[in-house]
């Protein structure tokens, strides 16, 4: 039975944010490590706050335990990306997932993401990703000469790319993905959704190119709509359905 932050907390006076111990679990990495091994498991245990993250306890084991921890982010306001790591084996952002919604009364594991190379702890080679991002040509294309004025787009016109706009270039979509796992030159999820969002951008002329990139043996017919991807992404993106629109424009041309 997962236990809650109420039956673990001690009593607290009115007011007062209720305390608790949580065990994190970190896999480490150094290729100089001095366990004998790259990677190992390393434990903490923490008195944390009902409104504390996963993000804060790896502050407090990093300012306070142990400073060689060493892990990614940035504004800590869930839009910036940058602390995506799996925790208790989902990818999440550390900055987003409040510790009293984890089961607290067993050890919270924190990984690195999978299907990127690990530098150290849970910092990846993010190099890979952005390749495949800047592949697609992630920018507005247009022929012509400059316009005179404002290109003009309707809010039905907007709508249909809406929702592929909200990525934040964290890397959870992807690295959540099987055959991203097993096949690391498959775009990926979050390189296929920001395609979307241009491909289907009223204002934008490239789409033809875009399809055609990825069109390939490593692109988006590589997608096995597991679902993954929809579930890992912290914006709520329908990041399975937009594959598949992609996958329906290239077979239709209707874009």
């Amino acid at each position: 039975m997962t236990a809650t932050l109420e039956e673990t907390a001690p009593a607290a006076a009115a007011g007062e944010i209720p305390s608790f111990e949580v065990t994190i679990r970190v896999l480490r990495y150094s290729p100089e490590s001095e366990h004998g091994t790259s990677s190992y498991w390393d434990e903490h245990t923490l008195t944390m706050y009902g409104t504390d993250r996963v993000l804060d306890a790896l502050h407090k084991i990093k300012w306070e335990q142990d400073g060689s921890l060493t892990f990614r982010r940035s504004c800590a306001h869930g839009i910036c990306g940058s602390d995506a790591m799996r925790i208790n084996g989902r990818n999440r952002l550390a900055c987003k997932t409040l510790l009293k919604d984890l089961n607290i009364s067993k050890p919270i594991t924190v990984e690195p993401i999978k299907g990127l190379p690990v530098i150290k702890d849970l910092v990846v080679d993010m190099e890979p990703f952005f390749a495949s991002y800047r592949e697609i040509m992630p920018f507005l294309i247009t022929s012509g000469n400059e316009p005179s004025s404002e290109r003009i787009q309707s809010p039905a016109q907007r709508e249909v790319y809406d929702d592929t706009t909200k990525c934040i270039l964290c890397a959870a979509c992807t690295s959540s993905c099987p055959v991203f796992w097993t096949d690391g030159q498959y775009f990926g999820p979050a390189a296929i959704v920001n395609a979307h969002r241009f491909i289907f951008d009223s204002r934008d002329d490239g789409a033809t190119q875009r399809l055609e990139i990825l069109n390939d043996k490593e692109g988006v017919w590589r997608c096995r709509t597991t679902f993954n991807c929809t579930e890992a992404c912290p914006r709520g993106i329908e990041v399975t359905k937009a594959i598949q629109e992609v996958k329906r424009a290239m077979i239709t041309r209707a874009f």
